[in-house]
């Protein structure tokens, strides 16, 4: 009955208006936190999608002088989006953004460790007219994913959260109405640090924020440093030196760097990665939810320089050559995120082409913005991507209006 209820598709009768007012909104309410991340670029992102969704336009394809063909994009209909507890509201605008600009309804389900971000969007959007049934919130836990992802009313599932959670969908898809799916799950992103990197402070300064930045908890961190034994040691001594400006303690006190991670479960496991892991260089404490920012040398077959932690913590592998630190950043069943760092153009580029992953950064972490995709190869990512203007994509479908135009109607009908 719910579904019955809701608009497959909507046109908004001003343009960008009814995403505009929502971020407009969000900046009033909270005009004094407007610096950290999540407010500002939750904006951006869903300004960015409105005013781009009019520049998008269908082709028509050259066919012969008896026939035109028009090739067009249209909404893919109710899309379901399942949402991480990690920048929930970010991720949030990443993926309504494209999806209510491209004409879509939204059943979206925040992670159950966060909901309040999106049921007070979804009140904003109210506010400034959105129409009723086409922005909704589904709390909830595995039951309420499960049931989106096998709902034959909704005809596409965006999702972003781990690899294992996220290939369920693929199978609900198939068990239900083969509905689209896009997926941008887990990491073990890698750092190459080439021995002839310029400025190793600079470097152990993008390190330390990608590795140790939001405690870990994020998709893109950087989980793995493959670093050359010529300046390892070097290296790490700066890193533990940026260390020390990253201090633990009370999330709402400015002033800290590294608060508690999310839960008491997930505390468990990345407390538990470290009880079996050897002795680390620098860190390596966990105690009542907080973790200790933690550096430690693995050997490449080890659980922390293999499986995703989403914590605080540094797996470090030494190499001797490039193709070896190649091939050890390969060598994962990830491919979300990487980064080198060399003084070398050449081998900048060839590394950047040779790294199997969605983004790779050269001399800096990051992972683009708003105007470039992100997402993943092999098991961090399926289907689509976040942000730019393919993210629109997964949103829409292809259709092929094929117009004949011969004088004589009767020749040529299939």
């Amino acid at each position: 009955t719910l579904m019955s209820r809701r608009p497959r598709t909507w046109r908004c009768s001003a343009s960008s208006s009814a995403l505009c007012m929502p971020a407009r909104a969000w900046a009033s309410a909270f005009s004094d936190d407007c610096e950290t991340v999540d407010l500002p670029e939750t904006m951006n992102a869903l300004l960015w999608h409105a005013e781009l969704i009019d520049k998008i336009y269908d082709r028509v394809s050259p066919a012969s002088d008896d026939h035109i063909a028009l090739v067009v994009r249209e909404p893919v209909g109710v899309v379901g989006l399942v949402l991480p507890w990690n920048f929930p509201l970010l991720m949030l605008a990443w993926k309504i953004g494209p999806a209510l600009a491209a004409g879509c309804s939204v059943v979206m389900k925040p992670a159950a460790e966060t909901p309040l971000t999106a049921l007070r969007l979804a009140e904003l959007a109210m506010e400034a007219g959105l129409p009723r049934g086409v922005l909704n919130v589904l709390p909830g836990g595995v039951e309420a994913g499960e049931a989106i992802g096998r709902h034959m009313d909704i005809d596409a599932v965006s999702f972003t959260g781990s690899t294992a959670t996220g290939t369920r969908f693929l199978g609900y898809a198939a068990d239900s109405n083969a509905k689209e799916v896009t997926l941008e799950m887990g990491g073990k992103n890698p750092a190459i640090v080439m021995g002839d990197a310029e400025n190793l402070d600079r470097v152990a300064a993008h390190i330390v924020q990608g590795a140790y930045w939001n405690m870990g908890e994020n998709c893109s961190a950087t989980s793995r440093l493959i670093v050359h034994r010529a300046v390892k040691d070097d290296l790490l001594a700066r890193i533990e030196a940026h260390l020390r400006d990253w201090p633990m303690g009370d999330p709402l006190n400015p002033e800290t760097r590294i608060g508690a991670l999310v839960s008491s479960r997930h505390f468990e496991k990345v407390a538990g990665y470290l009880q079996r892991a050897g002795k680390p260089q620098t860190g390596g404490s966990a105690k009542d939810g907080f973790v200790e920012p933690t550096v430690i040398e693995v050997a490449p077959d080890d659980p922390l320089a293999r499986e995703e932690v989403f914590g605080p913590v540094l797996a470090v592998l030494t190499m001797d050559s490039f193709d070896e630190a190649i091939r050890l950043a390969n060598d994962t069943e990830y491919g979300l995120c990487a980064s080198l760092f060399t003084a070398n153009v050449k081998r900048a580029i060839r590394g950047a082409r040779m790294l199997r992953a969605g983004t790779v950064t050269v001399n800096s972490f990051g992972e683009g913005d708003i105007t470039t995709p992100f997402g993943g190869h092999k098991r961090s990512g399926f289907g689509g991507r976040d942000n730019g203007i393919d993210a629109h994509d997964q949103y829409t479908v292809l259709k092929t209006i094929w117009i004949d135009l011969a004088d004589d109607r009767d020749e040529g009908v299939a």
